[in-house]
Parts: structure tokens; C-alpha cells; sequence
């Protein structure tokens, strides 16, 4: 019986320095990690990153070996720079502009760290030259995906340390961005915990259209007759052209800093021409309501199972009377 009993406490003391080497990586360690990784892909040097044994990487879904991809083709990083960290789930992850060669790219490149080595990358990233809602950018046209790494110049994410006894806790943070989601699902705004007037940049364009980001200070009232959800993250629900947020994920919560990194698909009503979109979306949470957020996101082709990252769910090449070609 003695022998018996002791073998859950046995087992648990035996895990536990397994489990405590895996979350051993605090928020210093893992922006080290994440510059290692982010300097040898401008490099194109893999041995200088500490890839773990058969480290996944996908950029926009495509798996892609070390060397290979953005490894070739990212040239530095650009003016905007963001990097948030996650010690909880062992997680880091970069906002913001990289060059290659003369043209800039956004991106979110997110890490997952193991035992002070990367298991895990996963980019997304929006070119200029990249297919959008309507199709591919014609000539002569802005970015068809509304890429706009100009604006996010002067109007990129905070960088901040939240103070604590203003923070949402981690669980809160997940919640309120689930929120958001749900609000979309159910074409209903009153879902969401979102400040009115909430900003939202797609690709660094705000959308909807016109829209201002960041929003009005929340001690600053908007000008006379101007109504703040007229145009802010959650316009136009009623109509909007979706029928679920699929694939959900929120891999990375920085409870200092308030932001949470939440990945997902659109997909879109049956018969709909219009072509899924895969984000990655950045949400920044002031008084527990979001205030703003901000997307890396491409446009998959009808065929290409998104989002190629587990759970898998609504990961299938879509049938062509769902997803006809745009």
C-alpha cells in the first residue's frame, strides 16, 4: 500500500525538473533567443540560431528548411520593430517590417523556445506584390492586401510596460480577444469587449477605411456629432461577409505589455467569391477592452490548407464550390 501511494508523488517529483526546464526561459532569455533567430535569418546563417532537431517553419503556411525562404530572401529588419514575449508558454514573437533587397515586407515571425532551443517558426508575411481581397494588384495600384508599412511609421503598436495594478490578468486577456472573435461569429458588436471607436491596421492600412488609429485617448471625448463605432474594429458586422472564424489560436499573451497574438482563418460564405484570409492579429488591451489592433495576413490560395499549424481545425483545401478561383 506505502509503495502504491507513492508512486503519483514519485512520478510528479520525477517530471517536475522536465517541467521546470521547459519554462526555465524568462523574458530576457527569450528576446535573446528571438534576436539569435531573427539575426541569422538576415544572415542566412541557420548554425548561428539554436534551432532545435527538426524545428518547423512555415512562412505563410509552406513549410520551409533552414536556409531556405526568408533565410534567402530577408535582407534586414526594418524601421518598425516590435518584439513581445511570452515566458509561460515559452514563446516570443516579432511585429514589424523586414527588407528584402529594395522592397519592405511585414511580418509576424513567432518562436516557440524548448529548452533554450526554437521547436517552432511561423511567419506570416504580406508583400506588396501580394494577391487581396479583390484579386491581384493591378498596375498602377497601391498593394491590393493594403500594405502599408509607411503608415505603421508613425502609427505602429505600442511599446510599452503596462503597470501592473492597470493589467488584465493572462486568462482575462485571452478572453477578451476570444471576444472579439465571437463578436464577428455572431455579427453582433455588443459581444465584444472593445472600446468604442477601437482601431484596427490591415497590413498596416486602417480598415475599415478611413478609420483612425490609434483611437481618442480614453479621457479625451470624440468631436461633436462624430460617432466613434461609425468606422472602428467591429463596423459593418451585419453584413460583413463570413460565415466562422476558423482555425483559432492565441499562442502568446505579454500580460507586461497587454498585447496577445491570436492566429485564425476567415472563411467565407458558400458560394462567396471572395477568398479566404489567414492573420495573424495583434490585440493591445487597455482597461480590460481592447483599444487596438494590428495584422500581418496574406490570402491563400482555394487550394492551400491553412492555417498548417495544429489543433488543424478547418485545415482543408476547400472545395471549389465553396472557394471558387477569384
Amino acid at each position: 500500500m506505502k509503495h502504491s501511494a507513492c508512486l503519483p508523488l514519485c512520478a510528479a517529483l520525477l517530471l517536475a525538473p522536465c517541467a521546470l526546464q521547459a519554462q526555465d526561459c524568462d523574458r530576457a532569455c527569450l528576446q535573446d533567443v528571438l534576436d539569435q533567430y531573427l539575426n541569422a535569418v538576415v544572415n542566412n546563417t541557420p548554425d548561428d540560431a539554436p534551432l532545435a532537431l527538426g524545428v518547423r517553419q512555415t512562412e505563410n503556411a509552406i513549410n520551409v528548411a533552414p536556409g531556405q525562404g526568408t533565410w534567402q530572401s530577408v535582407t534586414a529588419l526594418g524601421e518598425v520593430q516590435r518584439r513581445y514575449f511570452d515566458p509561460v508558454s515559452g514563446q516570443a514573437a516579432y511585429y514589424g517590417s523586414v527588407e528584402e533587397g529594395a522592397e519592405s515586407a511585414l511580418v509576424t515571425a513567432r518562436i516557440k523556445v524548448e529548452n533554450r532551443r526554437i521547436t517552432e517558426a511561423e511567419w506570416y508575411i504580406a508583400r506588396a506584390d501580394d494577391p487581396g481581397l479583390n484579386g491581384q494588384r493591378q498596375p498602377g495600384q497601391p498593394p491590393a492586401n493594403l500594405l502599408n508599412v509607411d503608415y505603421l511609421k508613425v502609427n505602429g503598436p505600442p511599446e510599452r510596460v503596462v503597470p501592473q495594478n492597470e493589467r488584465s490578468d493572462r486568462d482575462a486577456l485571452i478572453r477578451i480577444v476570444d471576444s472579439y472573435f465571437d463578436a464577428i461569429n455572431s455579427h453582433d458588436r455588443s459581444v465584444a469587449l472593445a472600446h468604442p471607436g477601437c482601431g484596427r491596421a490591415e497590413n498596416g492600412t486602417p480598415a475599415p477605411g478611413g478609420a483612425f488609429l490609434p483611437p481618442l485617448d480614453p479621457q479625451q471625448a470624440p468631436p461633436a456629432g462624430d460617432d466613434p463605432t461609425a468606422r472602428d474594429c467591429l463596423a459593418g458586422l451585419p453584413n460583413f461577409n463570413l460565415q466562422m472564424v476558423a482555425a483559432r489560436r492565441i499562442p502568446l499573451v505579454d500580460v507586461e505589455a497587454q498585447a496577445v497574438l491570436s492566429y485564425a482563418v476567415f472563411i467565407r460564405r458558400p458560394g462567396s467569391p471572395t477568398p479566404r484570409n489567414v492573420f495573424s492579429e495583434w490585440f493591445f488591451i487597455d482597461q480590460a477592452k481592447i483599444r487596438t489592433i494590428y495584422t500581418a495576413m496574406f490570402y491563400p490560395a482555394p487550394d492551400l490548407a491553412v492555417p498548417n499549424w495544429p489543433p488543424y481545425t478547418g485545415n482543408w483545401p476547400l472545395p471549389s464550390e465553396l472557394a471558387p478561383t477569384p
